[in-house]
């Protein structure tokens, strides 16, 4: 659970299981096809397309939550690809964002969270920072059970994403259908920061300065979301939180 940092920022978005799955105590609880779902009555869904949909990452967030267990289901998302935002986490990981693509399937997942949950991931997300909350509407979100929303929630970037040759870049460990834009793992789109910021440095030094430096990540991200790829389109409204 407690990776090196530098393994924490280069192996981002880690492991997604193929299954829905539960979060108990810490622990994946893997739901097989076919298997029925908690109640979801008090839930919010929220879409996630980046670590939020792997259980290391939740327990990391949710580390000594006692409470409900976290739900977590497969999705795919009709006219939408996941993208790189045009910013370094506080981890060190170029992290993810949603952006619109006509064409493009992608999968992702749902989490479903009680108000006491949302509050916290909120708190783990920058929300006012890094990202806005909202509230997507008139989309396509088919769950793995086969069920249909035509609305959820997501956490957008505030600072665009990244893109070559003006394409956003995608991300490589997101399986998508239809996907018209290049797409890059995390070491290969750290290079490519690396390579516009700080071309001197070698990688695994210039990760580390991320982390290490506050002063040195925010200069960086301010850079990088200075060409940052705004989302595209209607439909997202923004909530305080």
């Amino acid at each position: 659970m407690d990776a090196h940092p530098l393994e924490r920022a280069k192996t981002y978005p880690y492991r997604i299981p193929d299954n829905s799955y539960l979060l108990v105590g810490g622990s994946c609880q893997e739901l097989p096809r076919g298997t029925p779902l908690p109640d979801l009555s008090g839930r919010r869904p929220v879409l996630a397309c980046g670590s939020n949909q792997s259980p290391d990452q939740l327990a990391r967030k949710f580390a000594g939550w006692d409470g409900d267990a976290i739900l977590v289901t497969r999705a795919w998302l009709e006219g939408f690809d996941v993208v790189y935002s045009a910013h370094f986490s506080s981890y060190g990981a170029i992290p993810a964002t949603l952006q619109r693509s006509p064409g493009t399937t992608v999968g992702l997942s749902v989490t479903w969270l009680t108000p006491i949950q949302l509050r916290r991931m909120h708190e783990t997300e920058a929300v006012g920072m890094n990202y806005d909350f909202g509230h997507l509407e008139d989309i396509a979100l088919t769950l793995v059970d086969g069920d249909m929303l035509d609305g959820a929630f997501a956490y957008v970037s505030r600072r665009g994403c990244l893109t070559a040759d003006g394409a956003p870049i995608a991300l490589a460990a997101m399986e998508a259908v239809g996907r018209s834009w290049p797409s890059l793992n995390q070491e290969q789109v750290q290079a490519r920061a690396r390579d516009q910021l700080a071309p001197d440095r070698p990688l695994d030094r210039f990760i580390a300065e991320n982390i290490d430096d506050v002063d040195v990540r925010r200069t960086r991200t301010e850079t990088l979301s200075a060409d940052g790829h705004p989302f595209a389109g209607d439909g997202f409204v923004r909530i305080a939180v």
